[in-house]
């Protein structure tokens, strides 16, 4: 009885320990991503962060701390990931709408500027029209995605200060979604 009573102990502060240190590796490789992402190197900041969340998936600050520093280094689809992965630990984080539209937003212009690129220098029009058109359909489910997520984040936030530079920007989405849709 005494054996199997220490040898639980034993586990028990190994289990707690184990715990502790992998808290502190977690917060280093947080201060460490905090001090790339004032540096403006993004990608270092990146690493550290998704190093973070494979040590402990459940902190939301480094979900939405990872999609910053994926749209900061024009990552669309790893910003867009982190920001979801986010919204499903913490989903009255008003901020994570927020950030999800603004990176779903971006992503939908740069698609819009090489699909516009791509057809000026197009060579082979056939298999260039079919990427343009999945670029812009992508582009307008993008824009269509934004504007409910920003929707979202005043929904939850009335009284924000930034209100009507966010009304701004869904205006901005739906007309760009009109303005594709007509082209159809």
């Amino acid at each position: 009885m005494k054996k199997a009573l220490l040898i639980a102990s034993v586990l028990f502060i190994a289990v707690i320990s184990t715990a502790c240190i992998n808290n502190i590796a977690v917060q280093e490789l947080n201060n460490k991503a905090a001090e790339f992402m004032q540096k403006g190197d993004y990608e270092s900041a990146m690493n550290r962060l998704q190093a973070s969340i494979d040590l402990d998936s459940t902190m939301y600050e480094t979900h939405y701390n990872l999609g910053i520093a994926a749209t900061n280094a024009k990552k669309y689809d790893k910003a867009i990931e982190a920001f979801e992965n986010g919204i499903k630990l913490k989903p009255d984080f008003a901020n994570f709408y927020y950030s999800l539209a603004a990176a779903q937003d971006s992503y939908a212009d740069e698609l819009a500027e090489t699909d516009t690129a791509d057809e000026e220098s197009a060579d082979d029009k056939t298999s260039e029209q079919t990427n343009s058109e999945d670029k812009e359909l992508k582009a307008i489910e993008l824009k269509q995605s934004a504007a409910a997520n920003f929707s979202k984040y005043l929904e939850m936030n009335p009284n924000a200060e930034d209100k009507d530079t966010v009304n701004e920007l869904i205006e901005d989405c739906n007309k760009f979604i009109e303005e594709k849709s007509v082209k159809k």
